[in-house]
């Protein structure tokens, strides 16, 4: 079993809140965790239509046949539920009676905003994150020099390449196959579940649509275009791609050096896995030499850093900057009043024009420090800059 980071902050949390709420992606290992964090609890799971029905149905019923505490699986399947778990709360008065999971985030927070709100701590639970299946390769990895992390002894094109869900490193399962059915799978039960799609093509189509352009500034006009949908149209399918933990906006920071900054957001993956399954590339050599290798690559680095934050029960600050001559950092990690500029590069040796960003940034910054996380295996610093490598984080 893999250590998952969120433990703590779960468990915590449980001590604190009469409810709390993990989120995340189909396959993310949600109820795996749940049920070893708190075994001793009752689970049943709303994706069950008989337990479906009956929640809905009876509300109140169906909560006094648990004797105890309870997961649900799947809770925002049954909204009508909620109120009755405020009135069992409420009545009770027990920190951590109820765990729920699921994984459609609008319809999850809508539910606990309308009748759980200051009663239940909300966390998302993504895939694994590189130094989660790292601790896995050596338990004693958050111990180890820098001389000794594994990055030099793990395949960067091939962890991008398996990406991150725990049913992949369960069994010896073929990655293209288990994400072309967990693509079917998705298409068919949570995509019609969240909107009305009629045309499952065309929406397959703009997923891979936005598979080829991840790492980049989102341009919905070109991309409704490419897929033959309206803007409005584009706008709600991304709203459904982020409320099932498919994709996430990296919005530019907007502080305003002199100068006219970007205003639209970058569009990226949470799993590179799944972007490449969706582009067609079906082996980790396949995407050594892919022309969109770059951008799959800062698409990992990018989430493995919203990772991090989550898995520390935080939410991410992390923005983009870019200009309108062109000059970018790939990355701002906000702390406060600081922000550390980070820039990403797939290549596997440094070469001078990797700062470039950084070193324009840092002009216009009080000549602030910053990184570039690569593709390599060596931690060092040139010229003020940290150098780090890929699964650092």
């Amino acid at each position: 079993m893999i250590y998952r980071h969120l433990s703590p902050s779960i468990q915590k949390a449980a001590k604190h809140y009469p409810v709390v709420a993990v989120t995340g992606p189909r396959q993310s290992g949600k109820t795996t965790l749940c049920r070893e964090l708190f075994p001793d609890y009752e689970y049943v799971n709303l994706e069950r239509l008989e337990m479906r029905d009956y929640a809905k149905s009876d509300p109140n019923g169906f909560l006094t046949r648990f004797q105890g505490k309870i997961i649900i699986g799947e809770a925002q399947r049954v909204p009508e539920l909620f109120s009755s778990i405020m009135v069992t709360v409420d009545e009770n008065r027990r920190k951590g009676e109820f765990v729920l999971t699921g994984s459609q985030n609008f319809h999850l927070m809508e539910s606990i905003s309308q009748s759980l709100a200051g009663r239940c701590a909300t966390f998302k639970l993504l895939p694994f994150s590189s130094r989660e299946i790292a601790s896995e390769v050596n338990p004693d990895f958050f111990h180890l020099s820098e001389a000794a992390h594994p990055a030099g002894k793990l395949d960067c094109y091939a962890s991008v390449f398996k990406g991150g869900y725990p049913p992949l490193y369960d069994t010896d399962v073929d990655p293209t196959e288990w994400l072309g059915n967990y693509t079917r799978t998705y298409l068919e039960r949570d995509v019609r579940t969240l909107v009305n799609v009629g045309d499952l093509e065309t929406f397959e189509r703009f997923l891979r649509l936005c598979a080829g352009r991840t790492g980049q500034i989102l341009d919905m006009t070109s991309l409704g275009n490419d897929a033959g949908v309206s803007t409005p149209t584009v706008k709600r399918w991304l709203s459904l791609l982020s409320a099932s933990y498919t994709i996430f906006l990296l919005q530019p920071h907007q502080k305003n050096f002199n100068k006219r900054l970007i205003k639209s957001p970058k569009l990226y993956f949470y799993d590179t896995g799944l972007v490449c399954y969706l582009l067609g590339i079906r082996s980790p050599d396949e995407l050594r030499l892919h022309s969109q290798r770059g951008n799959i690559f800062e698409t990992f680095v990018v989430s493995e850093f919203f990772k991090c934050a989550l898995n520390a029960g935080k939410e991410p600050s992390l923005y983009f900057w870019r200009d309108t001559s062109g000059h970018e950092v790939d990355l701002l990690l906000e702390d406060g009043e600081k922000l550390l500029p980070i820039e990403i590069k797939s290549g596997q040796t440094v070469s001078g024009d990797m700062f470039g960003g950084l070193d324009y940034y840092s002009k216009l910054n009080d000549n602030c420090s910053g990184m570039l996380v690569y593709g390599g295996s060596d931690f060092y610093t040139r010229s003020g800059m940290m150098v780090r490598p890929w699964n650092f984080i």
